[in-house]
């Protein structure tokens, strides 16, 4: 007669913790137990596998830097938008992307717009946000309620990092990797960063056509990564005119440094994502016009 099958009981506080090089960046994947445990090994395991091949899919997709992607197809013309359909995964995801990518460039006023820039539509400033947030969503719906995306700015979380512990995310100060000047509780949420301080020519403020000038450097908490992530390029565009646009968004807030050579900053929104500040903010302004 055979042994009946066993299923070991896992240690609390079991954690996976996955990093995958792609995108431009390392994307962090972090899946923790909470108030209840971790679904069975399998069950986990299966689970990230699945996200790293999503990865693939949309650089795949996506990517500017791939010859065979959907997005350079569609850059050089060899893709026509009005023929894409979204009876096929790829070409209805690419719909959904320029859809919100339009929407975006309304909101800002044109200071994000992924059209206005060398090569034809680039939606990388939108694109790795998007994904994170699938990512977690797809994590929670395979039953890891607790779970923590970080992709080189942009960060998604779902659940808590521990039992009766929210995700904590610090911000560094553009001016010193090693220094934390604002920290922020996203919840179920996400917070996306952008800035100049690494590549200043990489954000082109599009009503120019040159480097963005508006802002060394912009974080958005809000509810919404994809949003979030359109939100923290516009800032750095636009800088403190973009208080004009920011202001009448519910359920977000964001801290924004000034230019060089000002040593200050200033926030916007909703102070409950805030947990504190650092000394980057002990010059805080508000962001009046």
């Amino acid at each position: 007669m055979s042994a009946p099958a066993v299923e070991l009981r896992r240690p609390e506080g079991r954690r996976h913790l996955h990093r995958e090089r792609i995108w431009g960046t390392t994307v962090t994947v972090d899946v923790r137990a909470g108030e209840e445990p971790l679904p069975a090994e399998r069950v986990v395991q299966h689970a990230l596998d699945v996200a790293v091949a999503n990865m693939g899919w949309v650089d795949a997709v996506f990517s500017t830097y791939r010859p065979d992607s959907l997005v350079n197809a569609l850059r050089a013309g060899l893709l026509d938008e009005r023929r894409l359909t979204r009876s096929d995964p790829a070409q209805g995801a690419l719909l959904d992307v320029l859809r919100r990518c339009r929407e975006g460039r309304q909101l800002t006023e044109g200071c994000f717009d992924p059209w206005a820039v060398r090569g034809g539509f680039d939606p990388s400033g939108y694109v790795k946000a998007w994904a994170a947030e699938r990512l977690a969503d797809d994590l929670v719906r395979a039953g890891c309620a607790n779970v923590c995306i970080d992709a080189g700015g942009d960060v998604v979380t779902r659940g808590l990092a521990a039992p009766e512990e929210p995700w904590a995310v610090g911000i560094r100060h553009p001016d010193d990797p090693g220094a934390v000047s604002w920290t922020v509780l996203p919840g179920d949420g996400a917070v996306s960063t952008s800035g100049t301080y690494e590549r200043p020519a990489h954000i082109v403020d599009p009503r120019t056509g040159r480097p963005a000038a508006g802002a060394r450097s912009a974080t958005v908490v809000g509810p919404d990564a994809r949003l979030a992530g359109v939100l923290a390029t516009a800032l750095v565009v636009a800088g403190r005119d973009g208080a004009r646009w920011f202001t009448g968004l519910e359920e977000w807030s964001a801290w924004v440094v000034d230019p060089a050579p000002a040593d200050t900053a200033w926030t916007i929104g909703r102070d409950r994502h805030r947990t504190g500040t650092g000394p980057a903010e002990s010059r805080r302004e508000s962001p009046g016009r």
